[in-house]
């Protein structure tokens, strides 16, 4: 995968914690990058695509403790990278964010399998108060 299209934050070298893996889906490069950003700072490992079918095929190489993928347009491009990982693991947490909410997205994200569905822009304290919701063995700072 082009280094432009898939990018990893490197770890803490001395840390003893697992920190949790999240892969980030978001088309938009300064959403991308902040969200990859701010869950980093907050003792994520993030993995962030720029597209979704990167976003789905990155699911078949690693292994996530959670995803956050942007709904993309009204058309639910994000449903692409939840429909997969519930092909890999119906438990694991897939959190779909969005600067389009729509009703019809919201529900048929919920009924792929989707435990929340957020509107951007999302503070700090929103997005990682979800993950810990859904990730309650991460050991995640306060």
């Amino acid at each position: 995968m082009p280094a432009t299209d898939f990018k990893q934050n490197p770890s803490s070298s001395g840390s003893a914690v697992r920190r949790p893996h999240i892969l980030l889906v978001d088309e938009a490069t300064t959403d991308r990058e902040h969200y990859r950003q701010l869950l980093h700072d907050n003792g994520f490992e993030v993995w962030a695509c720029s597209n979704y079918d990167d976003g789905a095929r990155c699911l078949d190489s690693k292994q996530f403790d959670g995803i956050v993928v942007d709904q993309g347009s009204p058309a639910f491009e994000g449903r692409r990278v939840l429909e997969h990982s519930v092909t890999i693991d119906r438990c694991l947490p897939v959190i779909v964010i969005t600067r389009y909410h729509d009703m019809g997205c919201y529900l048929e994200a919920m009924q792929l399998g989707a435990v929340d569905y957020l509107e951007k822009p999302l503070t700090a304290q929103a997005i990682i108060w979800v993950l810990k919701t859904h990730l309650p063995s991460a050991n995640l700072a306060a």
